[in-house]
């Protein structure tokens, strides 16, 4: 059988790394897959390659996330999963003696006050339809300082991962679980660029991970099937860690 056989998942971010690799993992394990981005191009082939369907929306605006979780159920019928990955990391969100009050505010905006948003009408959407599972996109940075500091960045995950345990509580006997990704350093186009733009920095990140290597998208999106699955029933309020032991390791920061 199918891990996610006729469940109805919504993935935000959904048009390149984790989302991607997570919308094509979903459909394989038989899951209906709406993928949400705000880019068209790349979101509608993904949903086109996995027969889903392509929401284009701004998970900052309120209206946004209500009307797409309304898409959602008017098409499927019903939603299962909430998979809320949708995250920025500027490069202008740096050290805090050099991120601007306007970088600081971006990178909250998208990275957790969108979790929020997608959380909150997600949450109800679940409960009008038995309950599921919500899955957050927080990272190994909220649980220790990061090597290289992006301190909106950390500060929105931190937010993430603690937001996230307390739904998990106040929703356990409702029927939703709610837990928090915390992934490691992953090969995305995120991290290429950074690779590209600041070579250096970006091994710094590369040096502390015991694994020796940075996750593939792949790897994440396995991790982020179990969760939403039946096989994680028993599971909430926690954080799920795939970093490749970072979060264990004793570092110090170059």
């Amino acid at each position: 059988m199918l891990r996610l056989e006729n469940k109805v998942a919504v993935i935000t971010g959904a048009a390149s790394g984790i989302g991607a690799a997570s919308a094509r993992k979903f459909a394989v394990e038989g899951a209906k897959v709406v993928v949400v981005d705000l880019d068209e191009e790349k979101g509608a082939a993904i949903a086109s390659e996995i027969g889903g369907l392509f929401i284009r929306a701004d998970v900052t605006s309120e209206e946004e996330v209500k009307a797409m979780y309304e898409t959602t159920v008017a098409h499927f019928g019903t939603l299962d999963v909430c998979f809320n990955n949708a995250g920025i990391s500027p490069p202008e969100d740096d050290s805090i003696l050099e991120t601007d009050l306007q970088a600081w505010r971006r990178v909250q905006d998208v990275n957790l006050t969108s979790v929020y948003l997608c959380s909150k009408y997600g949450i109800e959407t679940l409960l009008a339809h038995g309950g599921g599972s919500v899955i957050n996109t927080a990272s190994f940075v909220a649980l220790v300082g990061a090597a290289t500091s992006q301190i909106s960045y950390t500060a929105s995950k931190g937010g993430v991962l603690t937001m996230s345990r307390e739904l998990g509580v106040q929703f356990a006997r409702s029927g939703v679980r709610v837990n928090s990704l915390c992934p490691g350093p992953v090969n995305t186009p995120l991290l290429q660029e950074l690779f590209a733009k600041d070579p250096e920095r970006a091994a710094r990140r590369l040096i502390h991970v015991p694994a020796g290597r940075f996750a593939e998208p792949e790897e994440i999106a396995n991790a982020v099937c179990f969760l939403a699955s039946d096989e994680a029933s028993f599971i909430t309020a926690t954080a799920f860690i795939v970093d490749g032991g970072v979060h264990a390791a004793y570092v110090t920061p170059l």
